[in-house]
């Protein structure tokens, strides 16, 4: 876990649930740093820094690109 890096920081726990099972969907490893502690003191969030999703950099294109569609608008046709 020494070599995973930071991709990206959310500062409440319920942004990380879909994102959670996407990354289980595709069998990348990952972990979410500060999460425990900020689902008990949730105002710690911006002393902590929020929650950062760890992953290992070899899977940085690839988690990126699940961000990526994660912010992308609802469209309905």
């Amino acid at each position: 876990m020494e070599s995973f890096k930071t991709i990206a920081t959310f500062y409440y726990d319920h942004e990380t649930v879909i994102l959670k099972h996407l990354l289980e969907q595709e069998d990348i490893p990952y972990y979410f740093e500060n999460e425990i502690t900020l689902s008990v003191v949730p105002m710690y969030s911006a002393a902590l820094g929020g929650i950062k999703l760890k992953v290992h950099p070899s899977d940085f294109e690839q988690v990126q690109e699940i961000l990526d569609n994660l912010n992308n608008p609802l469209k309905i046709v």
